[in-house]
């Protein structure tokens, strides 16, 4: 359906989705901001966290770093570090301990084998080359309209390629939701907060996966929009 012109699809279908992300981006933010007031008791810093976590995991070997910006916290499989932003790394809050285990628990999964972290690193490359052939694909379909079906295999070979961003973000929320639980896991038997300091962590892990599931949303709407309009224009 399109008034005046516009797609209506977007203003249906997409547009809620972002202002879905956009929500929760902005609380994971605010979360993060009310929880890194709450100090642990124990006094121990995101780092020091980390470590406990892959202590007890039998995890060794893995460099534990401070990184430039505001939660850029992640761990690199690759030079096998884990990055902790500076107001993670030497805090001793509650939503920075969150944090900072979180990518602990990342780092344990590449330890563990943990099957849907491997399988969202195998697909990344997939993933990128299909971002950037989509919409060229897409387009080239359109320019070549007059081919008929042959140019409904191009737009369809190119929503395929965009749909890889989906299937990324699919991939991603067992493993983020995972590296949580054992985040929380870890926190709770090696008791480096309360269990009143625990909740803190507790939503600032909760906000944070809220956007991924946002992100697939917005990736779901976008390959169905996509779907719509030119299963729309085949008719």
């Amino acid at each position: 359906m399109y008034f005046y012109g516009f797609d209506s699809t977007y203003l249906f279908l997409v547009l809620p989705c972002i202002i879905f992300a956009m929500i929760a981006s902005s609380r994971v933010n605010s979360t993060f901001e009310k929880y890194s007031k709450q100090l642990s008791s124990r006094g121990i810093t995101g780092a020091q966290a980390a470590q406990e976590v892959l202590r007890a995991s039998g995890v060794r070997n893995v460099r534990i770093e401070p990184v430039a910006g505001k939660l850029t916290d992640h761990y690199d499989p690759k030079a096998n570090v884990i990055r902790l932003s500076e107001n993670v790394y030497s805090s001793t809050s509650t939503a920075a301990i969150g944090v900072a285990c979180h990518e602990a628990g990342h780092a344990v999964q590449y330890a563990e084998n943990y099957g849907p972290i491997k399988l969202r690193s195998a697909i990344i490359p997939v993933t990128n080359i299909g971002s950037k052939l989509a919409m060229p694909l897409i387009l080239l379909g359109l320019v070549l309209n007059f081919l008929g079906e042959i140019s409904y295999a191009f737009i369809y070979i190119g929503i395929i390629c965009f749909s890889l961003s989906l299937i990324f973000q699919l991939v991603t929320l067992p493993v983020e939701f995972n590296a949580s639980r054992r985040a929380i896991t870890a926190i709770d038997n090696q008791n480096l907060l309360t269990d009143a300091e625990l909740i803190g962590a507790k939503k600032t892990l909760s906000a944070a996966a809220m956007t991924y599931v946002a992100a697939t949303a917005v990736a779901l709407a976008q390959v169905l929009r996509l779907l719509s309009i030119f299963g729309r224009r085949r008719k």
